[in-house]
């Protein structure tokens, strides 16, 4: 889902994003700017850093908010890709 996202949201960007799949964590690039999945965390180069947790409903748990797995990729392809 993310690479989906981050491909649809690259369209209106300057910047391409590049997303790399590890055994042991994920990470979604852009540019200079980049936010990492592990199982238990994600951070990101602004220096944020919260817990992530896959539910058992197959939704996903990013700080204290839980959202089905597609939007929450969504807001994080968004976040990196698009200004502002």
């Amino acid at each position: 889902m993310l690479r989906v996202y981050a491909a649809a949201h690259g369209l209106t960007s300057p910047h391409h994003a590049v997303v790399e799949v590890g055994a042991e964590e994920i990470v979604l690039r852009v540019d200079a700017r980049w936010v990492r999945f592990t199982r238990d965390t994600m951070t990101s180069s602004a220096g944020d850093s919260q817990p992530f947790a896959f539910t058992v409903e197959g939704s996903v748990r990013m700080g204290d908010a839980i959202e089905e797995l597609d939007m929450a990729a969504e807001a994080v392809a968004r976040g990196l890709l698009l200004p502002g």
